[in-house]
């Protein structure tokens, strides 16, 4: 990973660099083989009401680029607290890539017909019967270009399903016509 550290009317401190330099080390444990280049740049100004200094960091990543700036009196605790929110945004990320490998390894390459089986408005789920028997588990965030209501026990559907966690989901699903 590429590392750039750059200060805007001031010097860099040695203990700022060894924060930083501690905090990337940290990044790269938790996030190994995700950052291709960070750069942090600190200014120093006199014209904002927070204080004293601009923090800025900037990760880039595979597809994607994150920014975390921070206002404050004194460089160090802004580091840190923009290094963990970072860290956070960085996570999130990864949990986001990982879902989605997951439903794309999951997913049906066609679209699938059935039944509406049951419906249950105040949870917002229901289920598909299909053909052979098979019940398809659908939340209401599935559901394409209608809601919940719109349903009712027998209506025939299309859907796109995959393999959740706890058995198969439909990932979308529309009126059949």
């Amino acid at each position: 990973m590429e590392l750039q550290v750059e200060g805007k009317n001031l010097e860099i401190r040695k203990s700022w660099q060894q924060k930083i330099d501690d905090e990337k080390s940290r990044l790269a444990r938790h996030h190994p083989d995700l950052l291709m280049n960070l750069r942090v740049t600190i200014e120093g100004t006199t014209h904002h009401k927070a204080g004293g200094y601009e923090l800025r960091v900037v990760a880039t990543v595979p597809n994607d680029t994150v920014v975390v700036k921070r206002k404050g009196e004194s460089v160090k605790p802004l580091l840190g607290d923009a290094f963990d929110t970072l860290g956070l945004q960085l996570k999130e990320l990864q949990r986001k890539k990982r879902q989605t490998v997951k439903i794309q390894e999951g997913a049906r390459t066609n679209s699938s017909t059935g039944l509406i089986k049951t419906i249950n408005p105040y949870e917002s789920y229901g289920f598909i019967i299909t053909h052979d028997g098979r019940d398809i588990y659908f939340h209401k965030n599935a559901l394409k270009d209608m809601k919940l209501d719109q349903l009712s026990e027998g209506v025939a559907v299309r859907f796109g399903e995959y393999e959740g966690d706890k058995g198969p989901q439909a990932n979308w699903v529309k009126i059949a016509k």
